[in-house]
Order: C-alpha cells, then structure tokens, then sequence
C-alpha cells in the first residue's frame, strides 16, 4: 500500500511516516512512481511504535525493540523497568492530588497554617513533585 494509504490508516501523516522510515523504524518494500510503498504489516507496526511512545520509549529505544524485518524483540526487563516509572509517576500525581484537594477544603485561615499543605510546599521545593503539563513527568527539576 502506498504511503498515503499508511496515512490514512494510521492516522499519521505521511511525514512521519517517511521520518520513522529515516529513523529505522518502518521499512518502505519500494516506491509506486514517487510515493513510497509499505507492506500492510507497517500498520501493525506504527500501532506498535505508538505504543512505545504512549509508555514513554524514546524513538531510539523502539527502534531497537522493533528493528529487522523479523517479528518484534520486545525487551521484557525494559517493559518491567517503564512499568514501574510509569507507577512511581501515578504515586506521585496521587500525592499531589491529595495535597490539592485538601488544600481547596482545609480549614487554615490560610494555607502557610496548615501543616499538610506545608509539607506540600517542601516536597515542591525539593523537586519531588511531578510537573503536570510542563513534560517532566516523572523527572526532578532541572533533569
């Protein structure tokens, strides 16, 4: 099928497509005129890929997991390792959560009374909260 189809069954436009293909990570089986031909196999792939990127893989980790023309080598203890990122993430969005709900109903006449939303601060101040909409989930400060 020709890249524009890809496209269509995707739903990833043709430049990433042809951007995956520079990266390793897809294969064009060759070209139909100017455009660029896939195996019907590539959707499969592309889902694979899209999935890696949900979990947070880097595109450079997928392609080792997905490399060759063969069936794909998905590295269990990388799996195992993302899993438990991803759970240390969903700890601390819980935490924060808990913090801000209870800050939006605490009693203090003012926050900087009460002791839960000051050990909310700290934890801020030492970097160990999750940035929320900023891309550093999961990360400290300044990594």
């Amino acid at each position: 099928m020709d890249i524009a189809e890809v496209a269509k069954r995707s739903g990833m436009p043709a430049s990433a497509l042809r951007y995956y293909e520079e990266k390793g990570l897809i294969e064009s089986t060759g070209r139909a005129g100017l455009r660029r031909t896939f195996a019907p196999e590539v959707i499969d792939r592309l889902s694979l890929i899209a999935l890696g990127q949900a979990a947070g893989f880097k595109l450079d980790e997928i392609r080792q997991m997905v490399a060759g023309s063969g069936r794909a080598r998905i590295d269990r203890t990388a799996l195992r390792s993302k899993a438990q990122e991803i759970d240390a993430t969903i700890d601390k969005l819980k935490a924060l959560s808990n913090g801000l709900h209870h800050a939006a109903v605490c009693p203090a006449e003012n926050h900087f009374e009460c002791p839960t939303f000051k050990r909310l601060l700290r934890a801020a101040g030492k970097g160990k909260l999750v940035g929320v909409g900023n891309g550093v989930a999961g990360r400290k400060r300044g990594a």
